[in-house]
């Protein structure tokens, strides 16, 4: 494993890291402004939040050129806390966030996304989209012509610059032209300083304004799983990608250790909860980016920019950033997968609409990837107790074959298929192609082996030991 503080991780890509981190800090501002929106909090929250995230996790994660910031999947988790207690226990559930993503490092839990099949990941990506699609129709229905406009423009700026040049992140010139047309002309378009002020005054750290008693706990403790889970999810997929990309395996559980002090600290400063983000993250190894300086020098131009042009957010048109979170939504959402579903097992299918169904319901993601797990599992588990039994008469005697794993699941369908009052009176039970996994499957054969004795059959046992029997 290299080390943090290798020259390596640092210097060996200099120019490719700077001009990286530079490149992807103009796309997470008008990112982090809308998760800020979606959340119902300052959009500084969020900028600030991406800023201390990206510094902290510079140095302790494991996973260097990994973008991590204020996300949407963890902002939609955000917003009833914030609605129903105040930000100020956002803060406080942002601290046992970080605490409870450290401990998930300690404990080794990165080893537990080897469980988390395709299909719940897909759902599990799907239904972010979806969310934050309810999310954003909820300005749509009430809007006007000219913030519908507004929105549309936005969105062909997104799409169309591309086809131009790549050299600035579409979203960020869309914002810029959509806000100096609507500033410039006196477009009377609601803005993000009509629903509160923006200033640029640098967070201090300090613990949340709360009373701390465990009715507190109770209050953010779902919310700190909740954003944990979502948080594990996202950064360990991004992750794997990563990883499979540059062709260096990482260190998962170092990785959440240090997403959860990032996430500690951003909480102390008056931050929100976030994590890896897929869609920058590849964008930004795409780049060039390589090493740790990437994430550092992203992290220090944001916090210059916020520092010099933190008040000119006041004037951004609410239109501009639900533009931008309607094509996150189009550019997350995985439409292949739609494209070929009929060639996909039902199983597969129902995993995933039923991941995406239950975190619509909930509207907690967490709740939806566990369903999908527990589902999947199931559906595991059924197949694996579908077991072959082929029948045979050789020589006089009744031979039964028995393919596949026997265990509690599999065991009644083995004494079903065995015929207790057929005319021939040997009978084989052969395990040679078969495996028993736990006590009850073989209680269950010396219970068949027990029956037909006692109807006067005499029973051989073939590949398997068995109390008073020699193994044949």
């Amino acid at each position: 494993m290299k080390s943090l503080f290798s020259k390596e991780q640092w210097f060996s890509n200099i120019r490719g890291d700077v001009l990286a981190g530079i490149t992807i800090t103009l796309a997470l501002i008008p990112d982090a402004i809308a998760f800020s929106f979606i959340a119902g909090v300052n959009p500084m929250i969020g900028l600030f939040s991406t800023v201390i995230i990206m510094i902290v996790i510079s140095f302790c994660g494991s996973r260097p050129a990994m973008v991590s910031s204020a996300a949407g999947s963890m902002a939609v988790l955000m917003a009833p806390l914030v609605l129903m207690h105040g930000v100020q226990y956002l803060f406080a559930a942002t601290i046992l966030t970080g605490i409870i993503q450290f401990l998930m490092g300690v404990f080794k839990t990165g080893k537990w996304m080897n469980f988390v099949p395709g299909a719940v990941v897909t759902g599990f990506i799907n239904a972010l989209a979806i969310l934050i699609l309810m999310d954003q129709l909820g300005h749509l229905v009430k809007a006007d012509w000219l913030m519908l406009t507004a929105v549309a423009v936005t969105l062909v700026i997104v799409y169309l610059l591309p086809r131009l040049t790549k050299a600035i992140p579409s979203p960020l010139v869309a914002v810029t032209l959509v806000t100096v047309a609507s500033f410039s002309m006196g477009l009377p378009l609601e803005t993000i300083g009509s629903q509160v002020l923006i200033d640029n005054t640098l967070p201090l750290p300090g613990l949340p304004d709360i009373p701390f008693t465990w009715q507190t706990l109770v209050i953010i403790l779902p919310f700190a799983l909740s954003l944990s889970l979502v948080g594990y999810t996202e950064t360990l997929l991004t992750q794997n990608m990563i990883d499979e990309k540059t062709g260096e395996k990482t260190d998962k559980n170092g990785e959440m250790k240090g997403q959860g002090a990032a996430n500690a600290i951003t909480g102390l400063f008056g931050g929100m909860a976030g994590c890896a983000l897929v869609a920058e993250s590849v964008i930004h190894v795409k780049i060039g980016a390589r090493g740790r300086l990437s994430t550092l020098t992203g992290g220090v131009v944001l916090l210059a920019l916020i520092l010099l042009f933190g008040k000119v957010v006041n004037v951004i048109p609410v239109a501009a950033l639900v533009g931008v979170m309607l094509m996150i939504c189009f550019e997350i959402f995985d439409w292949g997968y739609l494209l070929k579903l009929r060639s996909k097992p039902v199983s597969e299918t129902v995993i995933m609409i039923a991941t995406v169904a239950t975190s619509i319901y909930t509207h907690n993601l967490a709740i939806g990837a566990l369903v999908g797990v527990l589902l999947s599992m199931a559906v595991f588990v059924y197949k694996l107790s579908r077991i072959q039994i082929n029948q045979e008469t050789i020589e006089g005697e009744k031979v039964y074959r028995v393919k596949g794993a026997l265990f509690f699941a599999s065991a009644t369908e083995l004494q079903d298929a065995i015929q207790l009052n057929d005319p021939i009176t040997r009978i084989c039970l052969d395990f040679r192609e078969a495996h028993l996994w736990d006590r009850t499957s073989r209680l269950g054969i010396i219970n068949i082996r027990r029956k037909l004795r006692e109807r006067g059959y005499k029973v051989r046992v073939i590949g398997l030991q068995l109390k008073g029997e020699s193994r044949s």
